[in-house]
């Protein structure tokens, strides 16, 4: 069984107006502690994950990050997701019209869940107290392709060179459903039509490059570039690192906020890292990684891993023996926290690591190779949080 774009299977919940809230393990005094780690000498803080699809480990990032910004004056969220997805949140967390959940409608798939929601919403009452130093939301990838873009393409075409119409749809109809689903998640799951979506993309646009003006050609290079960067075209899920890091250190520079990135550990990981699915590629630059370099030790890397539990339409077992998370686990607690940087922990804890991370595809056959490895625990991690148990995320309603 593998894991799409976010889980299913749980019912369709929607938070309630400042109520609804994911769940963490951890008491309010260990996360104040441990807000007051990550904000120490912080510029910016990655807190990642090893699974979006888990409650408890979206609600101890949810409470981490409430803490910053309450105690620490972060004032900017960047996410995983495309400029317009970041644009459109912000407008609703600084006052705009509509409701969290509407908002999330165009948002990459994992962050629309109850849990996202409530965490705008959260967002939006503190921009209301403090109108004047507001929480920012940025995405930090460029603006994508949408399903406005297919709709436009094809009208254009139907318009201008309606011989050419049916012709087109077959190049554009298969391959919109990856923002629904995405491409390698379609092979995985076995759904897959077959040919690369990329390659359909190049020969939807060479028919729009022949036909007369309008932005339809515009759109259609949108198009072509959404599918040749994606996991599926470049064959790889290391992202484009530099630019995304880029985006925050932009941000940051421009506006002197204090900023909180949201994304998977193997995203925000401060140490170059191998996935388990990849091997042969080896280590690979991370968002970061790149953070890292230019900040130093003013980017705080957090890793907010677990034990095992159900994700909704996968239960994931115990972890190997070996990895970082039966270690973490055998303090025997429900949710603990350490502080890699302190000096008592540092020597016991560096050394090459293997950690548990769970992608949009995964599968509990081969969970041995559902991980990430880096050469240095310490160097890729300064914060570590481990939670024993996990239930799943609560999807909005499509």
């Amino acid at each position: 069984m593998t894991i799409a774009g976010s889980p299913g299977g749980r019912g369709d919940l929607t938070p309630g107006p400042r109520t609804t809230t994911a769940s963490s393990p951890l008491p309010g005094a260990a996360l104040d502690e441990l807000a007051d780690a990550v904000a120490a000498g912080a510029a910016v803080a990655g807190l990642g994950e090893s699974t979006r699809f888990a409650s408890e480990t979206f609600g101890v990032r949810d409470q981490i990050f409430r803490r910053l910004v309450q105690k620490h004056r972060f004032r900017a969220l960047a996410l995983q997701d495309d400029a317009a997805v970041g644009a459109t949140l912000d407008a609703y967390v600084t006052g705009g019209e509509g409701t969290a959940a509407a908002a999330l409608e165009s948002a990459w798939r994992p962050w629309r869940t109850a849990e996202m929601a409530a965490a705008l919403q959260w967002i939006r009452s503190f921009n209301q107290d403090n109108p004047d130093d507001a929480v920012r939301i940025f995405g930090v990838r460029p603006a994508q392709a949408r399903a406005a873009d297919y709709d436009a393409v094809l009208d254009h075409v139907r318009r201008t060179a309606p011989h050419r119409l049916a012709e087109l749809a077959a190049h554009l109809e298969p391959i919109r459903t990856a923002h629904e689903i995405d491409e390698h998640v379609q092979r995985a799951r076995g759904l897959h039509p077959g040919r690369p979506f990329a390659e359909h993309a190049r020969d939807a646009l060479a028919i729009v490059e022949r036909l007369p003006g309008g932005s339809a050609l515009a759109r259609m290079r949108l198009i072509v570039d959404f599918h040749e960067r994606s996991v599926a075209g470049r064959g790889t899920y290391a992202g484009d690192a530099r630019a995304w890091a880029g985006a925050i250190i932009d941000h940051q520079r421009e506006t002197s906020r204090r900023v909180t990135y949201w994304d998977g550990m193997a995203h925000t990981s401060a140490a170059p890292a191998t996935l388990g699915l990849a091997p042969q590629r080896g280590p690979q630059p991370t968002v970061g990684s790149e953070l890292r370099h230019h900040y130093g030790a003013a980017y705080v890397s957090v890793a907010i891993g677990f034990h095992h539990g159900d994700l909704g339409v996968a239960t994931v077992p115990e972890p190997a023996p070996d990895w970082l998370d039966a270690r973490l686990a055998a303090a025997g607690r429900p949710a603990h926290w350490l502080d890699l940087r302190a000096d008592r922990l540092r020597g016991q804890w560096d050394g090459p690591a293997k950690a548990r991370v769970i992608s949009g595809v995964y599968d509990p056959s081969r969970d041995a190779a559902e991980h990430l490895a880096v050469a240095s625990l310490t160097g890729a991690f300064d914060v570590l949080v481990h939670l024993r148990r996990v239930s799943p995320m609560r999807p909005l309603p499509a």
